[in-house]
């Protein structure tokens, strides 16, 4: 580093450093460190998300300096061409758009890397998304677990389950165009559940909603989301654990009259209310006797 303000100990420290994790604002742009921009004025490359959205942080805070694109379609040349100039004895920040980087965001395959190479790594901590909504929310903090966005895949199912089982908070990204959804699968399971809905932290529409999950699926319904979400969602009671075979046959009955078939009636009461293979065969056939099918 070439920052004048530094003493000759803390320049030895930095130009031992190849590769600067920068937690950049998630909204605000006032909330960035001194070191921060101390780091990306004075590195000699920033890599970044999208240089549009980077340079107008830059401009912000009067820095000039070289900006390269690295986001999580970047192909392996990219990353290794980095990773050599970093070699050469340069240094590089790495930023996200928003947050910190490598949290929901690239970042992990260029620090693996750095430290497969030898590479000293160091974070320049700041704002985080998560971080900031968990002690605004209003829900426990003492124990939580980071989920970020629940994946779109034949995984989803499991990972909602995992999270409506847990007794820890739970803290998940969301986008809007897919909150309902995911509040509506949440509600399915655990519609009285604690859950702070918060959005646009640190800009100037920053809400924060403190309910049910049922009631925030309902509100919802009638209000359109906009932004960036970060949900904060309370953890299950011990006795939220035990399988919920009362709200399981009200379920069935619902999805039975609709025609759902027995195998998928037994592969949904295990996933939607954690019960047993056997147990959830047990349900279906009780139900299809009181039926007189």
């Amino acid at each position: 580093m070439k920052s004048e303000e530094c003493t000759t100990s803390e320049k030895t420290a930095y130009e031992k450093v190849s590769l600067y994790l920068v937690a950049t604002p998630i909204g605000n742009l006032e909330d960035i460190t001194y070191r921060a921009v101390d780091v990306l004025r004075n590195v000699d490359m920033i890599a970044c998300e999208d240089t549009r959205n980077t340079v107008i942080l830059l401009n912000r805070y009067e820095i000039k300096n070289r900006l390269i694109s690295f986001h999580e379609y970047s192909d392996r040349d990219k990353l290794e061409k980095l990773i050599a100039f970093m070699k050469e004895g340069n240094t590089l920040a790495l930023v996200s758009d928003a947050g910190t980087p490598g949290i929901s965001d690239p970042g992990y395959p260029l620090v693996k890397a750095c430290l497969e190479e030898g590479l000293k790594v160091s974070s320049v901590p700041g704002p985080c998304a998560a971080v900031a909504a968990l002690p605004m929310s209003g829900i426990d903090t003492r124990r939580f677990v980071f989920e970020g966005f629940i994946p779109r895949d034949k995984t989803r199912a499991s990972v909602l389950k995992r999270i409506c089982g847990r007794t820890d908070t739970q803290v998940i990204y969301e986008s809007p165009h897919h909150l309902l959804e995911t509040l509506t699968e949440l509600s399915a399971v655990i519609p009285e559940r604690k859950i702070a809905v918060i959005r646009e932290l640190t800009k100037i529409h920053e809400e924060s909603l403190l309910t049910t999950v049922l009631k925030a699926r309902d509100h919802f319904l009638t209000v359109k989301p906009r932004g960036e979400f970060v949900l904060v969602l309370e953890g299950a009671e011990e006795k939220d654990d035990a399988p919920d075979e009362e709200a399981a046959l009200l379920w069935l009955k619902k999805a039975m009259d609709e025609g759902i078939t027995g195998k998928d009636a037994v592969r949904e009461l295990q996933e939607r209310f954690f019960l047993s293979k056997n147990a959830a065969k047990a349900l279906v056939l009780k139900l299809k006797e009181e039926k007189g099918e």
